[in-house]
């Protein structure tokens, strides 16, 4: 009786839509029937067959362009994590908030706002099959969200019971072990040079392997308890206390609860923050400018978040809580107090303002030499701060302050250097910011601005519109002054910290027919003061076109054009700089299809044309063809053979692979030669899972690979990965 009461229902909704909600719905409810109708007399009517675990790989790909520099670095692990976490505990849809949703960055903000009408209308979704008949959900969207999010029609936290026992029997409750190494043996790892007279050659303290391990347990709105140790290659494991060194070189630990009535959310260890447009504290999970032109154009105010990764200078280390001092206003608190990497100098002039400082943070997170050992846990961090954000009742209205005061035991003064002018001075910073985000039909309507202690103003104001059901624009404008410093945010920008830069962004995606879509984006910018290797303000532009078919469900085909102008000094020897522009062009063919369930082929093809002031251009190019095939149910097997030819290191090729579960692969390839390697996953059982991989990197015309301390003699490096998880 109430499987027929949830199809009536959802037969009735066809009824209260427009003409094409009509016929969406009936098409929709048509397949809801017959789905219910083939299911035993036992199953529930809501269930959607999850998912695999899906390829993180294409669906990076899918939102990211092609890495031309290492300027925009961008925090991949924490990428993975969050995609994972979604995974594993899947965002319920029926009660997801909209910054929930936008976290995603799979849903246009159009979509977003018809899901959220559609409960409001109809009442919780009865399965993911509904999806079909919400406006602008398209078969598309809906596989690739399909594998983070879950349609619950019931609060599984309800009975909640003892943490204890929540714990014990979690299924996402895993511990990791991973190694790697390089084969090939490296100057680094060899005997210090005694025979010398003066002091010992450097060399790495520690062994070339590389270990981690990995517990946790989470639960999606409940909890998250974990921790983390991690040694880099070429790290000792010692213990010494004197010298702040506990075995491994680095861990992170966090317990995180939520939804406890007024408490939403108490962190404790290591956390991150995102807030506003992240001017102020931004998580990380962070995409900027990519192929996906429009939704990760905005940032969404997720709050307080574990911290799980092992990046080692991008977390908060203390204790942090939100509360809900009403329906529609929460308010959060957080402190954090950690040593981080600096080199601490004294000041060799007697009338120096700071008799011992700091000339910058090192950000590295690698303790391998004794220098590295020495700016190790160097300075003390100290951060308070706060968030109170409004939400309107429909969610429509956003409006947020923040505050964030960063203390450090010893002053910062940057190298004395003109570039370096405006960069923060002394060991304190106090940042205050207000944020906005409003929805009005068809458009969205989001910025945040903020005022650093040394004067200095950051803005970033943005727009997203749907012009037509298949036509979406984007506009994003920031200012961010040569004086304002924020050491925890990430907006949008060009560079990878925001300072001295202001642009404007344009962004399109049209999708003119049911498989196709074309998407672009032009980016100007400018730079009012000099920078590392650019001794005068400058000005630059990037643009991107894509064009992209779906020819079946499992099967993607896009080609991408992108182009970006900078200017840098031409030599480091003219006594007054010379700026001349220097254009990087690539092109990139990707093709991803599975003509058999059991192999998937993959092939990219990418270019790059490289030219200074209208010089010569020189080229590189790789060309990568991957197989992933699973000849049995336990066991997975992925490869790639890739060629690549470049001219010098400005023409190098950056390229995903496929790693291991929570670990990400992008080599740089430069010179000439061949890439390959062999992932293996195999399931042992229920509770333990094996990753193997080895990959190879063959250079031709190249004796040695590498320099320094690195220096391979040869011209092969081959690396070597194994995983294990236990699931308990």
């Amino acid at each position: 009786m109430a499987r027929l009461q949830s199809v009536a229902r959802l037969l009735g909704s066809v009824f209260t839509a427009g003409l094409r909600t009509k016929v969406r719905a009936i098409v929709a409810s048509a397949v809801v029937l017959v789905a219910l109708l083939l299911q035993s007399a036992a199953a529930q009517a809501q269930e959607f067959p999850r998912p695999p675990l899906p390829d993180l790989d294409r669906l990076t790909q899918e939102l990211f362009a092609e890495i031309q520099t290492d300027e925009n670095s961008v925090p991949y692990e924490d990428l993975y994590e969050t995609l994972l976490l979604y995974y594993q505990t899947p965002l319920n849809l029926n009660v997801a908030s909209r910054d929930e949703l936008r976290s995603l960055l799979l849903l246009s903000e159009t979509q977003i706002t018809h899901l959220l009408e559609h409960r409001q209308q109809n009442g919780l979704l009865l399965s993911l099959y509904e999806l079909q008949s919400v406006e602008g959900f398209d078969l598309r969207t809906i596989y690739r969200i399909a594998p983070f999010v879950a349609v619950l029609t019931a609060d599984p936290n309800a009975a909640r019971g003892s943490l204890w026992q929540r714990i014990r029997s979690e299924e996402n409750n895993a511990l990791f072990l991973r190694y790697e190494r390089t084969v090939q043996g490296r100057p680094g790892y060899g005997a210090a040079d005694t025979t010398s007279t003066g002091r010992p050659a450097t060399r790495y303290l520690g062994s070339p392997d590389k270990l981690l391990l990995r517990y946790r347990v989470s639960r999606s709105r409940d909890f998250s308890l974990g921790f983390t140790a991690e040694k880099d290659a070429g790290e000792q494991l010692v213990w010494n206390p004197a010298t702040r060194r506990y075995g491994a070189d680095f861990y992170s630990a966090h317990f995180v609860v939520q939804e406890r009535g007024r408490l939403k959310t108490l962190a404790l260890g290591d956390y991150q923050l995102q807030f506003g447009q992240g001017l102020l504290l931004s998580s990380g999970f962070v995409v900027g400018k990519g192929a996906e032109t429009i939704t990760t154009l905005r940032r969404s105010s997720v709050g307080v978040r574990p911290y799980a990764s092992v990046l080692e200078n991008s977390f908060f280390r203390g204790a942090a809580a939100t509360v809900a001092l009403t329906p529609t206003v929460r308010a959060t608190v957080f402190g954090s107090r950690k040593r981080v990497d600096a080199s601490i100098q004294q000041a060799r002039d007697s009338l120096a303002e700071f008799r011992e400082f700091t000339s910058g943070l090192q950000l590295s997170g690698l303790h391998r030499t004794p220098t590295e050992v020495a700016n190790r846990a160097a300075l003390q961090e100290t951060v308070l701060g706060g968030h109170a954000q409004y939400t309107s009742p429909n969610s429509d209205l956003q409006l947020g302050l923040t505050a964030v005061n960063t203390q450090y035991d010893k002053p910062v003064q940057r190298r004395d250097a003109l570039y370096n002018k405006y960069e923060l001075r002394g060991g304190h910073n106090l940042a205050l910011g207000a944020n906005y985000s409003y929805v009005w039909r068809n458009l969205l309507l989001f910025g945040e601005t903020a005022r650093s202690s040394g004067g200095g103003l950051g803005t970033v104001n943005g727009l997203l519109a749907s012009l037509a059901p298949a036509v979406d624009v984007s506009v994003l404008h920031r200012h961010y002054a040569r004086n304002f410093h924020t050491l925890y945010g990430n907006a949008f920008g060009e560079n990878s910290r925001n300072i001295n830069e202001s642009g404007l962004y344009l962004g399109l995606k049209v999708r003119p027919a049911p498989r196709w879509e074309a998407s672009a984006y032009y980016d100007r910018f400018r730079f009012p003061w000099l920078r590392y290797q650019v001794g005068a303000p400058s000005t630059g532009h990037d643009w991107l076109l894509r064009l992209t078919f779906s020819p079946t469900k499992t099967s993607l085909l896009y080609a991408q054009l992108r182009q970006r102008t900078k200017p840098y000094d031409a030599d480091t020897l003219r006594p007054v700089p010379l700026l001349v522009p220097t254009r990087r062009r690539s092109l990139l063919f990707y093709y991803d299809t599975r003509p058999l369930p059991a192999l998937s082929l993959r092939t990219r093809v990418q270019g790059t044309e490289y030219r200074e002031d209208g010089g010569p251009a020189r080229h590189g190019y790789v060309l990568a063809q991957d197989v992933t095939v699973q000849p049995l149910r336990r066991l997975r097997l992925s490869a790639r053979y890739a060629l690549f030819d470049t001219d010098d290191y400005d023409t190098r090729q950056y390229v995903f692979e496929q790693d291991v579960l929570y670990a990400f692969s992008i080599p740089v390839l430069a010179g000439q030669g061949t890439r390959t390697y062999v992932l293996a996953q195999f399931e042992c059982n229920r509770h333990l899972t094996l990753w193997l991989r080895y990959a190879d990197t063959h250079y031709r015309h190249q004796t040695t690979v590498g320099s320094g301390l690195d220096e391979i003699q040869g011209n092969r490096r081959s690396d070597v990965k194994a995983q294990l998880r236990y699931r308990f």
